[in-house]
Order: structure tokens, then C-alpha cells, then sequence
């Protein structure tokens, strides 16, 4: 199991975690940021070197694209794009890209899972352009608009979840890649620690009253549904666990925007190589 997040200190609790559960749990963590596409790409590098190091079959067999901000603030990555959208959409993106060749090379049929939120819901319509997907279009605006941003990037997760279904299911009959989406659902997380603690409070309070507030240990059984499900399940959108699978969003299957978005990131995709490229050489 590779584990991968930005703070060395939680990584280290949750090896700890897992090593006490699992004595015999073969593990290894890799601090790495998402909204770097730099970092990204030195993970990739240092994961083919640690499985070449350690003998390991070169493969991986099932990514969980999770990681999530909701920032209150417009803040710039090394890139220069919005901290939402590179963390919640393109680093999912570019990581998945990386690390397809690993994928395919399994030699048992491989998942990618990518989470996403019930929030995609609120978006009605979205134009797809390299200013949208990485953010740029807020620099005119006087209040930075936290809430649209995180519902356009998870609607993102799942238009290329479904996307990139499609894609291996056409192109390659051989492939054993299958792709889901998970929604957690409401959980008691850190995700609104850039809010006053008294909004934070309330709102729990107010979940957990109407029974819809899930703690981390039940909220990830979603995730866990679409991990385990059979391999030849794909394109499916799991939501708050016991297996439960529904459609999402009438705008998340148009194919147009599908499209779109997969060239406009791929587009982005290729800047990050060639720039990347640039500054190593």
C-alpha cells in the first residue's frame, strides 16, 4: 500500500494506525503535494524507483484520487492556479495520467476511484476552458466564490471519471482499468477549518440532528463500496456506502462537456510536461 498526502506528520499517524491493525501490512508514504504538478511528477519518478528498489512488481492496482480543499481564500500553486481546483481536480487528473502505464501493467484487473460530492448538484451549467478548469477567471472578482468553485470541481471529478471510462471501455478491449466515482455524503471532517469554528459547530450540529452528519470511519464506506466492488463494474457513481449506487447530476453525463474538458486538460496536462521539461533542463 503507498500511501500519499502533503503532511509528513499525518502520514506517519496513519502508518502507525495501519501497522497496528496489520503487523505484516507491507507500506510505504509518499509526502507529496496535489496542487503541484512538479511534485506530482517526482512522486511518480520516486514510486518506479521504490518498486524497481524493492523487487515489486512495477504496477499499481487500485489509485483513490481523494484529496479535497475548501479554501475561503483565492490562493495561487507553483503554477500559478487556483488551490481548489489544481487540489480537487487537475493534480486527480495529471496523477491519474502518470500513473495509467503502471495501471495497465497489472497483471489483475486495476481501479482508479475517484471521490467526489453530492455539491456537483448545484452546478446548472459550466462553460469548459482553460480559465475555468484552473481558476483564472477570478481574478477580477471582489469576493472569491469558495462554494461554486468546490461544486465545479467535483462535477469535474466526475465528468472525467466518466470520461475516462468510456475511453479505456472503447480503445482497448484488452485493458482491465475500470473507473468509479465515490460521494461519502456528509462527513465530520477537517474540510471546514478555514471557517470560523461557530459556523463549523452549527453545522455539524445541525447534520447530525437530522441524521445526515457521518463520522470518517463510516463516511468512507462509499469509498470502500466502489474499492471492492466486482472488476467489471465501471462508470458507476457510488453514494454513502452499503454498496448504494445512483445516478449523479443530469449535466455530470453530457458528453459535450465530457469531451471538453478531457482535451482542455490534457491540454494543461501537456503545458505542465513541457514547462517541467524546461525548468529540469
Amino acid at each position: 500500500m503507498y500511501a500519499v498526502g502533503r503532511s509528513s506528520q499525518l502520514l506517519e499517524e496513519t502508518m502507525r494506525e495501519i501497522k497496528a491493525r496489520n503487523n505484516t501490512a507491507q507500506l510505504k508514504a509518499f509526502q507529496v503535494d496535489l496542487s503541484s504538478f512538479i511534485s506530482i511528477l517526482k512522486f511518480k519518478s520516486s514510486l518506479e524507483q521504490w518498486l524497481l528498489n524493492s523487487e515489486m512488481h512495477s504496477s499499481v492496482q487500485l489509485l483513490v484520487n481523494d484529496a479535497g480543499i475548501l479554501a475561503t481564500s483565492h490562493r495561487l500553486t507553483v503554477e500559478g492556479y487556483d488551490e481548489v481546483m489544481a487540489t480537487n481536480y487537475i493534480g486527480a487528473f495529471c496523477l491519474t495520467k502518470l500513473l495509467l502505464p503502471l495501471l495497465k501493467n497489472s497483471p489483475i484487473p486495476s481501479r482508479i476511484v475517484n471521490v467526489t460530492s453530492f455539491t456537483h448538484r448545484s452546478v446548472s451549467s459550466v462553460q469548459i476552458n482553460k480559465d475555468v478548469v484552473a481558476g483564472k477567471w477570478l481574478s477580477g472578482l471582489k469576493q472569491y466564490p469558495f462554494a461554486r468553485l468546490y461544486e465545479f470541481s467535483k462535477l469535474f471529478v466526475l465528468l472525467f471519471s466518466y470520461e475516462l471510462h468510456q475511453q479505456l471501455a472503447s480503445n482497448d478491449e484488452s485493458c482491465q482499468i475500470s473507473v468509479l466515482a465515490a460521494d461519502p455524503g456528509f462527513v465530520k471532517t477537517n474540510l471546514l477549518r478555514e471557517f470560523p469554528s461557530f459556523i463549523t459547530q452549527v453545522a455539524f450540529f445541525v447534520l447530525n440532528l437530522v441524521g445526515l452528519l457521518q463520522s470518517p470511519e463510516n463516511g468512507i464506506s462509499s469509498i470502500l463500496d466502489a474499492a471492492l466492488a466486482p472488476p467489471e463494474i465501471s462508470g458507476v457513481y457510488f453514494f454513502g456506502g452499503k454498496g448504494r449506487t445512483i445516478k449523479s447530476s443530469k449535466l455530470s453525463y453530457n458528453d459535450r462537456l465530457r469531451h471538453e474538458l478531457w482535451t482542455t486538460s490534457s491540454d494543461l496536462f501537456l503545458q505542465f510536461q513541457l514547462a517541467t521539461t524546461e525548468t529540469f533542463t
